[in-house]
């Protein structure tokens, strides 16, 4: 058992999906993988193991920003050995481009936070994903109409008030999220894989937002991308 997660050693898969909200990684494993076990209701961020074509796959939330994000993260690595981390969750376009409902696989990730520099004592590191699962994602997401590649923007502030979104949009940054940033920083640091695919539930600045029904389609397209990439990348 590591602080934050109460798993057992094994119980834990090498591949994992790591969405935010803790339902939905209940949502995933009741819909998505057979021979479900929950291993982790420490604080409520829900963890499972099942199989998804037969092979072991996990699925753990991790709350919201970037220092949540980084406790389970960490964890995952250093106690579970943990290999491949695919983030799943929703991001709010910043580009015309970027409709309600695209996705979005985020091939870099900045972010407005000092925690990354907090890691690499002052330095400018850029954070970025894992090419083969990048690409696997990108095979697999071709069957859907709208699939964007490119930089997001892990944000400190989910209210934020300054122009900043502005700006990133202004250097083709495609969306703005709260944990792709430390998911690619410590995978680096660590020696794992790691790739953020996201659904853009809202935008920022037509405040266009996704109903219902729509966020649950498009949300299965995203898990179907990443269970794949996780499978093939």
């Amino acid at each position: 058992m590591s602080v934050h997660i109460g798993a057992e050693k094994g119980e834990v898969a090498e591949r994992i999906l790591l969405p935010g909200d803790p339902l939905r990684a209940k949502w995933v494993a009741e819909n998505y993988l057979e021979n479900v076990k929950q291993y982790n209701s420490v604080r409520n961020m829900f963890g499972f193991t099942g199989t998804y074509k037969g092979e072991r796959i996990s699925v753990q939330g991790t709350g919201m920003g970037l220092p949540s994000a980084s406790i389970y993260v960490t964890e995952l690595f250093n106690e579970y050995d943990v290999q491949v981390a695919i983030r799943i969750g929703t991001a709010g376009g910043i580009q015309d481009k970027t409709k309600v409902g695209d996705l979005i696989l985020a091939m870099s990730a900045s972010t407005d936070s000092n925690i990354n520099r907090r890691m690499t004592n002052g330095l400018d590191f850029a954070p970025h994903c894992d090419f083969k699962l990048l690409m696997a994602a990108y095979e697999a997401s071709k069957k859907f109409e709208r699939v964007h590649v490119g930089g997001v923007s892990s944000m400190d502030f989910f209210y934020d008030e300054t122009d900043s979104a502005k700006k990133l949009a202004a250097h083709g940054v495609l969306a703005l999220e709260m944990e792709a940033s430390q998911l690619y920083s410590i995978a680096a640091r660590k020696g794992r894989r790691a790739l953020a695919i996201m659904t853009i539930s809202d935008h920022v600045f037509t405040h266009e937002a996704m109903d219902s029904k729509a966020r649950e389609r498009t949300l299965s397209d995203m898990v179907e991308v990443a269970l794949e990439a996780a499978l093939k990348g």
